[in-house]
């Protein structure tokens, strides 16, 4: 700030006898010179214990970065830092050591307000006060800009040397004895109030809330979001107790248990070993997003039975979740309803035949059960042959209300009524949806299994299995926004930079040679996590598959990568990206290969809609964008590069006779399912998620 004391100058102008730039200064607020300040100290530079911040004196402001430019009589150091709370009516040094005991000069500080453009009036001028630097200057922050301070500093010698100072003695320098400058400084910083931080400043380049926006959503599915994304869950029993929702959770879950027989207190019989046992903590939500219930759930460590022993049949199905997205085509199509129920304990709810012993559940061991264990008389979850229990007596309470079991999909039920509307049932574990055009008939058979199981109704479809749904008069939304944001939360990469491509087309993937030490249990976890992730994402699909895309493309092995995806009624509900089993000697025939999946997976798709009964355009059109492999299809050519192809030539050839699909030439930049088999620049990447319908609802932009 312009002193009067220097002629209404800045005291890097005295000092350098230049105007300083603004280029960085204006970035900045202006604050008084030489007030007190509290330099933060990033944590790497300071242990649990040590101060996390530093008195100092405001000097001015960096010229090579944005920050403020401060300096501690205590370290003998410079400070270049943005994270600075400041006492500007509070000097570093008191006015007496600076100008005098006697001195009548008085040491005023200027407020951005006051300053105006007054007349200069001319005044004894009294040269800057002087410091010996010190020999070495380090700055904790940015170690790059060393040199440059260096360099300030010994310009500032060279001038303190050409202008007479004050008595150095009167000042606390390096003259001054280290005791007394310690006891000083001590003083003046008990003296000091408290720094408190005036806000919270963000330390990332890319903050998460310049890519997130809701102002998009409703405000019912905004609330919605944004509770699902507060509260925290709980990783274990202790963690579980310190909390009364929690703890009331695990005591609900209990009495559930014991209400409905699951197990009894016994010793363990001899030969025989129990299996362990755990606590999983979840909310459940209404449609509003107002919290439904706090749910604690215990599950057995089903991986330590032993197959013959405590467990023979273990196969359940569970819902696909093409079928979903089948299903919520039709309803965004067709204006049906959707609902969602949550079977309590559904588990329980199953018998259980084989003969099997459980350690008592953490939190409640008593002196009464000590060295006992459970012997199970229903089914838990976490055993092996629980689901398969639960899922028989499920499909037979529905089938006794007259739901016809679908063989596209065995979790799907459907009942026709003769005015032709319908009723349709999808079941994922103990994840219930409801559907159809018939609002009186699904009514009554929420009523009906209200009566066989204890159902909670969740009202519209809102979050399924990590999916939020949000749905509006121009279609439904499917999306994993809070998966995500768990995902980078657990991975550190919060605040990292979007990528505008989930691949580089300039990359070329290479075999690892080993040498890099992986952590595969992690590397396999988020594979994994990626993996589920690409059920609403398909423009990640190639990418998480980890293989090149176009023919023998593989560094490995030299196969190709099959893509396809298919609609109804003009709403993505299936795709895949999947090297090929075999290496493909051509071009034409790495297609073929690929459009024989397709067609099976049109098959399929044929297959559930008869059975919703829901008119399907036949014949079915499939895009290719390979002249020489629907030639292949379409004609009797036989020649060496496709002899060895016969059994899909055969295959694809008998179903364009049959009239169910018909073969169509598609430009390639035309063909969407490029996306799913390579690495796409970043304009042909966005048109191919325009075509395959993927919009951004949370984009800030």
């Amino acid at each position: 700030m312009p002193s009067r004391v220097l002629k209404f100058q800045t005291p890097c102008q005295t000092l350098l006898k230049s105007f300083p730039t603004t280029r960085l200064i204006s970035t900045v607020p202006p604050k008084i010179f030489g007030c007190s300040v509290f330099v933060h100290i990033n944590q790497q530079h300071r242990s649990k214990l040590d101060p996390r911040s530093l008195k100092c004196i405001f000097l001015g402001y960096s010229s090579n970065q944005k920050g403020y430019k401060c300096y501690s009589p205590v370290t003998r150091k410079f400070y270049n830092s943005m994270d600075v709370t400041f006492f500007e009516t509070q000097p570093y040094y008191p006015k007496n050591d600076i100008q005098g005991e006697n001195s009548t000069q008085e040491y005023q500080f200027w407020d951005l307000e006051s300053f105006s453009e007054s007349p200069i009036t001319t005044e004894n001028h009294i040269p800057p006060e002087s410091f010996n630097q010190p020999e070495s200057i380090v700055d904790l922050w940015d170690k790059e800009h060393i040199q440059e301070e260096t360099e300030e500093r010994a310009l500032s010698q060279q001038t303190h040397e050409a202008e007479p100072g004050p008595n150095p003695s009167k000042l606390p320098g390096n003259n001054a004895p280290d005791g007394t400058v310690d006891s000083e400084l001590e003083n003046d910083i008990l003296n000091m109030p408290i720094a408190w931080r005036k806000g919270v400043r963000s330390c990332t380049q890319h903050p998460i809330g310049n890519f997130i926006s809701y102002d998009k959503l409703s405000p019912t599915f905004r609330a919605f979001t944004s509770s699902i994304t507060e509260i925290q869950v709980p990783q274990n029993i202790q963690e579980a107790f310190k909390y009364p929702k929690w703890k009331a959770a695990v005591d609900e879950e209990v009495r559930a248990l014991e209400k409905n027989g699951t197990w009894e207190i016994t010793d363990l019989p001899r030969g025989k070993k129990p299996v362990g046992c755990k606590w999983i903590f979840t909310v459940k939500y209404k449609a509003d997003g107002n919290v439904d219930r706090y749910k604690a759930r215990l599950v057995a460590k089903g991986f330590t039975q032993s197959y013959g022993i405590d467990y023979q049949e273990t196969f359940a199905p569970v819902a696909k979740l093409n079928t979903v997205r089948v299903l919520l085509s039709l309803a965004a199509n067709l204006d049906w309803s959707l609902h969602q129920l949550d079977v309590k304990n559904a588990f329980l709810n199953g018998d259980l035949e084989e003969e099997v012993y459980m350690d008592i559940p953490a939190g409640l061991e008593t002196t009464s059960n000590f060295n006992k264990v459970c012997r199970l008389r229903k089914s838990l979850y976490g055993l092996k042959q629980s689901p398969r229990a639960w899922f028989e007596r499920f499909t037979k309470v529905v089938k006794g209300y007259g739901f016809v079991q679908c063989q596209s999909d065995h979790t799907l039920f459907v009942k026709h009524f003769p005015e032709g509307k319908l009723a349709i049932i999808i079941v994922y574990v103990d994840d219930i949806i409801l559907t159809g055009d018939h609002e009186e008939k699904i009514d009554l058979l929420k009523k009906l299994l209200t009566k066989e199981f204890e159902i909670k109704d969740l009202g519209n479809l809102k979050y399924f299995l990590g999916m939020e749904i949000a749905r509006s008069k121009k279609g439904i939304a499917v999306s994993q926004r809070k998966y995500v944001l768990d995902l980078l939360n657990e991975t550190g990469m919060l605040g990292c930079k979007p990528a505008e491509t989930p691949m580089d087309t300039t990359v070329k993937l290479e075999e690892s040679d080993g040498s890099a030490p992986v952590d595969k249990g992690r590397y396999q976890r988020l594979v994994g996590k990626l993996i589920y992730l690409s059920h609403t994402r398909p423009d990640i699909g190639f990418s998480v598959s980890v293989v090149n895309a176009d023919w023998a493309g593989s560094v490995t092995d030299r196969r190709s990568t099959s893509g396809y995806c298919s609609f109804v009624w003009g709403n993505l509900v299936t795709w895949r990206s999947k090297k090929q089993s075999v290496v493909a000697r051509s071009s034409a025939e790495a297609e073929f290969r690929a459009m024989a999946q397709g067609i099976c997976e049109g098959i399929w798709l044929n297959r559930l809609l008869e059975e919703l009964r829901v008119p399907l355009k036949h014949p079915m059109v499939l895009y290719c964008d390979n002249q020489a492999a629907i030639s292949i299809a379409k004609n009797p050519v036989h020649h060496d590069r496709t002899k060895h192809v016969e059994i899909d030539r055969h295959f694809i050839k008998e179903k364009i006779e049959e009239g169910v699909f018909k073969v169509s030439y598609t430009p390639t930049n035309c063909q969407t399912a490029d996306i799913l088999t390579k690495a796409l620049a970043r304009v042909n990447f966005e048109d191919l998620t325009e075509k395959l319908g993927m919009i951004n609802i949370y984009n800030a932009a």
